[in-house]
């Protein structure tokens, strides 16, 4: 007698230096789509979808055990916070008070600080098979983490629903005014994880405008018209068309692609479509929605062969890409590109939706 596969499943994935036990959820659809989720970082460990004939793989890249998740790697999958992107400088003044940040990204702060949400083993708080695979992890950032002021709950809830769409959705509360700003690192190679350059990927963001930035990838406050410029994404094409343009500043800046597009004029209820990824080769769609303003893209710049995936290969120099909802980066110190201030009483929330199709 055949049984089905269970919607969801629990397994040990590792252990912390400290002893703290690291679970892997995996959820899964009728479909046979599945997505793993490590309690460390809330972390997209895996997500197997099918191409144009049926055939399964594994579109994201990550590590098969626990030690290249602890060691330093850019983010592959983890829940990034408390503020993604950039600070600059690691300073903002909230208040009247000046509040300062460990620096790790050159003169500024990155995702959060040197430990990050990303380096905590989140709680599983609720897991179900119906109506769908769901699992939910809860973290508490206290006053003074990082040095951020309040004390911050944040809980990120997972769903893998039946029309093959993955989705988490982020939210927070706290004891005293702060800053917030939350995403997943996910990278995307649609053909498979470790199967080669993602330049050949056809790009499609639903944005006029771009973010130019400084040479430490700080906004510097211009909001630039992407039209007749190597940034005009908003009708698909290869990202690798124009991205060894060496003639434009932005691109040598970054090595290539690593800017916020302005996707929203500030946060919505309900996600909206604001990007689109697709591979010729495998047929495999991903239509990203958020309900946030911002999108950084980041064409997988520095990865350079050290790092070791899944299948055991090497992910080199644009063998993925990130596409990363949020607010914009330095937002604290740039007033003119919105808020991310959370006051007590307030709830923040940070809807993302892949949803996934071939053809």
């Amino acid at each position: 007698m055949h049984f089905p596969a269970p919607r969801l499943s629990r397994s040990h994935f590792g252990t912390l230096p400290c002893g703290q036990a690291v679970e892997a959820v995996t959820l899964r659809n009728a479909g046979g789509m599945e997505a793993v989720v490590l309690s460390f970082g809330a972390t997209l460990q895996a997500l197997r979808v099918p191409d144009r004939h049926g055939h399964f793989a594994d579109v994201t890249p990550g590590f098969a055990s626990i030690d290249g998740y602890l060691a330093r790697h850019p983010y592959f999958g983890s829940t990034v916070g408390r503020v993604a992107n950039r600070i600059a400088g690691g300073r903002f003044r909230l208040d009247g008070r000046d509040y300062q940040l460990p620096v790790n990204n050159g003169p500024n702060s990155l995702h959060g600080g040197t430990h990050g949400f990303d380096r905590v083993n989140w709680r599983i708080i609720e897991a179900q098979e119906i109506p769908q695979a769901s699992v939910t992890f809860a973290m508490e950032s206290p006053d003074g983490d990082q040095g951020y002021p309040g004390r911050l709950a944040v809980k990120a809830a997972w769903r893998l629903r039946e029309d093959n769409c993955l989705c988490v959705t982020y939210t927070g509360e706290c004891d005293a005014p702060t800053i917030v700003n939350l995403t997943n690192h996910a990278y995307w190679n649609l053909c498979g994880e470790g199967s080669g350059s993602a330049m050949e990927h056809w790009l499609m963001i639903a944005a006029d405008a771009y973010l130019p930035t400084d040479a430490t990838a700080i906004p510097t406050g211009e909001r630039r018209p992407v039209a007749g410029t190597v940034f005009d994404f908003q009708d698909a094409r290869p990202i690798g068309a124009h991205i060894g343009d060496a003639s434009d500043e932005q691109i040598r800046i970054g090595r290539g692609y690593d800017h916020s597009w302005i996707v929203g004029n500030g946060v919505t209820e309900a996600a909206r479509p604001i990007a689109r990824l697709s591979d010729p080769v495998s047929g495999r769609i991903m239509e990203l929605r958020s309900n946030q303003p911002g999108l950084q893209f980041y064409s997988g710049n520095f990865l350079d062969g050290r790092l070791v995936g899944k299948a055991g290969h090497a992910y080199r120099m644009r063998d993925a890409v990130a596409l990363e909802p949020q607010a914009f980066p330095d937002t604290p110190n740039q007033p003119d590109l919105g808020s991310i201030r959370l006051d007590p009483g307030q709830i923040y929330r940070h809807a993302i939706e892949w949803h996934f199709s071939a053809e």
